[in-house]
């Protein structure tokens, strides 16, 4: 096993850099960093990933809402509805085997790679909003949502979605919550990755706090592993406006189908 006061700062930085540029997948690669560069199961490197989440999308939240990108208002809706979840997903993951909890994970990896290459793909359709209006539309004159009910809903299942998943894998949710802001709202890019980094940030309290209370949280690990997601969050903000676009977003989809078939190799190999 690789030394972890030297590899988990490492580790953390390439968390804090996807999450940077993407506003989602920091956590969904940050687990299968831990696994195949510290060797650790699921069930401890998934509160690991969700720490270092959390502490990224803390700093990176609070530069949105200084920059007055972050829409507060439904960053706590999502995040509020996911914390309602977080617990049953931690109880659920400290009580399912390794193998099977491995394998879900790479299953939903690789469903994450395949819905941010369709994304891309279908990127060029400009007229989807007039044909297809979206529920949670910003009022120009005050640059907020005019709220309704279903905005209020899609909002919500969407937190508590994230905060299942992220109570459950160790994820952040950001891979679920990017997608349903840019279907669901008409934010620019730049403000739904800071609400996105909002909501993992209210998520993740949650979670760490009841993988904490489980005393899963191997923080030897965690804290360096913590730090260098926070490093990571700082550079991939500095060089977001020259990386961001489609190439990257092909590059994100093409990483996480790659670290799921690994994946999916190993379970396969334990199995046999």
């Amino acid at each position: 096993m690789s030394d972890p006061s030297v590899m988990a700062p490492l580790l953390g930085a390439a968390v804090g850099l996807i999450l940077a540029l993407t506003g989602a997948g920091g956590g969904i690669i940050g687990v299968p960093l831990l696994v195949f560069g510290l060797g650790l199961p699921i069930q401890q490197a998934g509160p690991i990933g969700l720490l270092a989440v959390g502490l990224a999308a803390g700093l990176g939240s609070l530069l949105g809402l200084r920059q007055g990108i972050l829409r507060y208002r439904a960053a706590a809706l999502i995040g509020v509805c996911g914390l309602l979840t977080v617990p049953a997903g931690v109880f659920l993951a400290q009580r399912i085997p390794n193998q099977p909890l491995t394998l879900a994970f790479a299953l939903l990896l690789a469903w994450t790679g395949w819905q941010a290459l369709r994304r891309v793909r279908l990127q060029p359709d400009s007229g989807e909003s007039a044909t297809n209006p979206r529920p949670c539309r910003l009022n120009p004159d005050v640059g907020r949502f005019d709220w309704n009910l279903p905005c209020a809903c899609a909002l919500g299942g969407t937190g508590l979605l994230s905060g299942l998943l992220s109570g459950l894998l160790g994820v952040g949710g950001g891979f679920v919550i990017v997608p349903a802001l840019t279907r669901y709202t008409d934010l620019p890019a730049e403000s739904v990755i800071a609400t996105s980094l909002g909501v993992m940030t209210l998520v993740s309290v949650g979670g760490i706090a009841a993988a904490a209370a489980e005393g899963s949280i191997v923080w030897p690990i965690a804290l360096p592993f913590g730090g260098g997601a926070i490093a990571g969050l700082l550079l991939g903000r500095a060089l977001a406006a020259r990386f961001a676009g489609r190439r990257l977003q092909q590059s994100f989809a093409v990483l996480c189908l790659i670290v799921a078939a690994l994946l999916i190799g190993r379970v396969a190999s334990a199995v046999v």
